[in-house]
């Protein structure tokens, strides 16, 4: 197994090995350190099956069931990202964020394999919040040291709902959900339990106020930090092909999804997985 670098803050494209194949231990062990370091981690040339994409989410965690977009029946676990050529819509995931960081126990990354591809278009950004953090005015860092933000769903809930015509993935996502505007309070420093770097934890998607604030008085703060949480050399661009596939921190990492393919279709499978959570990340920040 080979490790390659995509940008001097983080990402890297992993080789030499088969996904597929099974994974020995020293194998396992070396991909959840490799995510630990590098954050989003990309494999070319896998086609995995839909049962060696679930043993591949075994190695970082156990499979978590998205509550606002579940895959079919027989596979909960396995969100299908689908947008056809017709469609004319927003995208999923189209707008930075960490994956349902509303939720009381977010999940900790997924693993997110390229199916049916455009020919061009529809890559996915993707931030490192541990570079966001390291290159953070020493002010700032210190007013945001031990610091809650709340997090609320906003595209999935009622008071911020997007309109109809805009939603991704309709009849496939649930909305309207009350319990998604509920605020649900997680610290804006986390401390990665392996490395000990530090990183934000706050997205434009699902972060409305610091915790002692109103959401007026957070405004002015939190759009700095989440411009600054985005900069190019803080980002990544990646380029999808068919059998890809991707592995992130969703704890460290922001991304987003482009919708920049109209007239092509674009299917993505994706299965979550979860950990500790997130009180394993709130060493001394």
């Amino acid at each position: 197994m080979k490790t390659h670098p995509i940008t001097g803050a983080f990402g890297a494209e992993i080789t030499d090995v088969d996904l597929g194949a099974g994974l020995d231990q020293t194998c396992a062990d070396a991909l959840r350190l490799a995510l630990s370091e590098h954050l989003v981690l990309v494999f070319r040339d896998q086609f995995l099956s839909p049962e060696d994409q679930r043993a591949l989410v075994r190695v970082f965690g156990e499979p978590f069931v998205n509550p606002y977009g579940p895959g079919p029946v027989e596979h909960p676990d396995m969100t299908l990202v689908i947008k056809e050529a017709h469609e004319r819509t927003g995208v999923f995931g189209g707008g930075w964020h960490t994956d349902l960081s509303f939720l009381d126990h977010p999940p900790r990354g997924s693993v997110l394999c390229g199916v049916d591809i455009p020919p061009y278009g529809g890559d996915t950004m993707f931030a490192s919040q541990q570079a966001a953090w390291d290159t953070l005015a020493p002010p700032m860092k210190e007013f945001l040291n031990g610091r809650r933000a709340a997090h609320v769903g906003k595209p999935y809930g009622i008071r911020w709902a997007p309109p109809v015509e805009e939603q991704a993935m309709k009849g496939s996502t649930k909305r309207g959900d009350p319990d998604a505007d509920r605020e649900r309070m997680h610290p804006i420093v986390l401390t990665h339990p392996v490395t000990g770097r530090k990183g934000l934890y706050v997205n434009p998607t699902y972060t409305c106020r610091i915790d002692g604030l109103s959401e007026d008085e957070s405004r002015p703060i939190l759009e700095r930090l989440f411009a600054h949480s985005t900069l190019p050399e803080h980002s990544l661009r990646l380029r999808w092909t068919r059998g890809m596939v991707a592995v992130w921190d969703n704890y460290e990492t922001q991304h987003y999804a482009l919708n920049d393919y109209h007239g092509f279709r674009r299917e993505m499978r994706r299965i979550a997985f979860q950990t500790d959570g997130l009180e394993a990340w709130t060493g001394s920040a």
